[in-house]
């Protein structure tokens, strides 16, 4: 592993211990009596200390390297223990919002954990995936403001029923799959499209890329769609769906006009007797 991976883990681990703590203090202090929303309101506070505690403290004793991926790993481990605690305290009102922001959290910080074994040598802030791009930050935002407008006004529709339930199960399967497919990969894996091959650069047939040619991309479909299903946002759903088809689409088609080109007959061969997993869509034509 990476020296950076194990600083996120510390950083991750120290987000998580922190927030902890201090949800525990002021709930002992403050919860009995209070309502749902101010629990809520509370843990998000003792979040927002805690962060806020670690980032500066590893401000002051790191360097500027260092202190990008700590700010970060505690911020997604701060989120994780944030989610549970949602959880434990919230009951049945926030319940799916909490499962979210630990799908959400754990995504974040696994890429960046499992990009540190197997391509230690690229590794980055960027891995975090935090950043991904403009529109990747937009639909959270569009996904967040639909489920605080649904919730303010069709709070029953808000719980964490059998369809929530539904999209965790994609949210675990999809996350689940993405990371087989990135551990089998090794550092044949990448997140940017590559422009040339690399020495090492080899054709992964094998495992779970015997059945669907790009099941980190099937992975991260399911996953994505699984989200807005967790927290029960219809519009989201159905964009999600359609801009995750739409992008992954294109992307499949650029991807396979580098893996012809860097594997030729043999990547043809591949083409023909593996699908790509995504629902209708077939890849570069052969």
């Amino acid at each position: 592993m990476h020296p950076w991976g194990k600083v996120g883990c510390v950083g991750c681990f120290t987000g998580i211990l922190s927030q902890t703590v201090l949800a525990r203090l002021i709930l002992s202090i403050y919860c009995e009596g209070n309502s749902p929303s101010n629990i809520f309101f509370l843990l998000t506070i003792s979040f927002l200390l805690s962060w806020a505690f670690c980032s500066a403290i590893s401000f002051i004793l790191t360097d500027r390297a260092t202190f990008e991926v700590l700010w970060r790993s505690q911020l997604l481990g701060g989120l994780l223990s944030l989610g549970l605690s949602i959880n434990i305290y919230h009951g049945e009102e926030y319940l799916s919002l909490g499962w979210y922001i630990l799908v959400m959290s754990f995504f974040h910080f696994s890429e960046f954990l499992v990009t540190s074994i197997i391509r230690p040598h690229t590794l980055s802030t960027d891995s975090f995936l935090l950043n991904h791009s403009v529109a990747y930050g937009l639909a959270a935002l569009v996904s967040w403001l639909e489920y605080l407008f649904e919730l303010w006004c069709f709070p029953a529709m808000k719980g964490f029923n059998w369809f929530s339930q539904l999209g965790l199960v994609l949210c675990i399967g999809g996350e689940s799959l993405r990371k087989i497919a990135m551990l089998t990969a090794g550092s044949n894996f990448d997140h940017l499209i590559r422009t040339h091959r690399e020495d090492k650069h080899q054709l992964v047939t094998s495992g779970i890329y015997s059945l669907c040619r790009h099941p980190s991309y099937v992975g991260w479909f399911y996953w994505s769609i699984g989200t807005q299903i967790i927290l029960c946002n219809p519009f989201c759903i159905v964009a999600y769906t359609v801009a995750s088809w739409k992008f992954f689409h294109q992307r499949v088609y650029e991807e396979e006009i580098t893996l012809l080109s860097f594997f030729d007959d043999q990547y043809i061969s591949y083409q023909k007797k593996v699908p790509t997993g995504l629902p209708f869509i077939h890849g570069y034509p052969r």
